[in-house]
């Protein structure tokens, strides 16, 4: 989408709207969109530099470099979903399109995730913001010249939504993009525990007790949680985790209080940084309870939503060429962007 094409669309930002993608013939089902990309498209090749940050606390999170951050027009930072890292197929493929375009990439692994424990019992959850806004202060400190863009996935992007409305005067981000965001938790918790939906719950939920059971066996958790490494078993859903693990883990009373403390629908009003939100109505992690509504924007928010699109998926081509659609969509986003804003800065001159 050029300038002209943006100025065009009145307003641009503060909206709910369709998105133009469009689902193929063979990939309707939000099934197949959801788990095909995975398997279907061909990995591209990705080199990167692997490095731990040092967090506020003394644990760390491991960061993962792709491109020359030295030559690069821009820097995107990239924050995965739930049990992500760079070796998801979104933050790859998404990554390894970006550098070919000229912009450095940086995927910051949540703590615990990326294939190394993190070194205290504290973990990561979906409104856990003050790691991300460290490691951007830390950015901007060491990069303060270079333009700074930031893409969530999931559990990702409700995180970056939420860190975007806590601090709507923030500058280090010069725009934002939220891919598939749980922004109502409760709901999300509800939905992924019907019918298909339940193995995706299943699959999650069996890494997040094995890397559970492994600090257990090497770490204290006795004065933070009630339920020992051998009843680990019991717990069978996100709910059962989150009441039992994130809750008194992270200083929440319980799920329900995480879920409404760390919801991002409540912070999308605050926001004041560029961001556009693409979802699906058939993402099978959710329900269209969590779809916003123009009243929950500000006038920095873009809604888009597709028919279809399952979660994090929207697969187009054919199954032998098959591509991502939001790949082009967010390449687009912040070319326009970019454009926009050096304009104003030129007709304030």
């Amino acid at each position: 989408m050029s300038v002209d094409e943006t100025q065009a669309q009145a307003p641009y930002f503060g909206v709910v709207t369709h998105s133009n993608f469009v689902a193929p013939w063979w990939a309707k089902n939000r099934h197949v969109q959801t788990i095909f990309p995975r398997f279907l498209q061909k990995r591209q090749a990705l080199r990167y530099r692997v490095e731990n940050f040092v967090l506020p606390d003394g644990d760390f999170v491991k960061l993962a470099w792709v491109g020359d951050i030295n030559t690069a027009s821009s820097l995107i930072i990239m924050f995965h979903g739930l049990e992500g890292s760079i070796h998801s197929h979104y933050c790859h493929d998404m990554a390894a399109d970006l550098v070919r375009q000229g912009y450095a990439v940086v995927v910051m692994h949540f703590r615990g995730c990326g294939g190394e424990l993190n070194h205290r019992t504290r973990a990561y959850h979906s409104g856990e913001t003050s790691d991300p806004l460290a490691f951007l202060n830390w950015l901007q400190s060491h990069y303060p010249e270079l333009p700074k863009f930031a893409i969530g996935f999931s559990l990702g992007a409700n995180m970056l939504l939420k860190l975007l409305g806590e601090n709507p005067q923030q500058t280090i981000l010069k725009a934002a993009v939220a891919v598939s965001a749980p922004l109502q938790l409760a709901e999300c918790a509800e939905s992924i525990g019907r019918g298909f939906s339940t193995l995706y719950q299943r699959y999650l939920l069996k890494s997040m007790l094995n890397n559970l059971q492994r600090k257990m066996a090497i770490m204290d958790y006795g004065k933070q949680l009630n339920i020992k490494q051998n009843e680990l078993h019991r717990l069978k859903t996100f709910r059962d985790f989150d009441q039992h693990v994130t809750a008194p883990l992270h200083g929440f009373s319980d799920a329900d209080d995480y879920y409404q403390r760390c919801s991002a629908m409540a912070y999308l009003k605050e926001i004041q940084t560029p961001t556009l939100i693409l979802h699906a109505k058939d993402d099978p992690f959710m329900n269209e309870k969590v779809l916003p509504n123009s009243q929950h924007l500000s006038a920095s928010v873009r809604v888009e939503l597709s028919e279809q699109g399952g979660h994090v998926g929207f697969l187009q081509g054919s199954p032998w060429r098959p591509k991502i659609w939001m790949q082009q969509r967010v390449s687009d986003f912040l070319k326009t962007v970019s454009a926009l804003q050096q304009q104003s800065t030129s007709e304030k001159k």
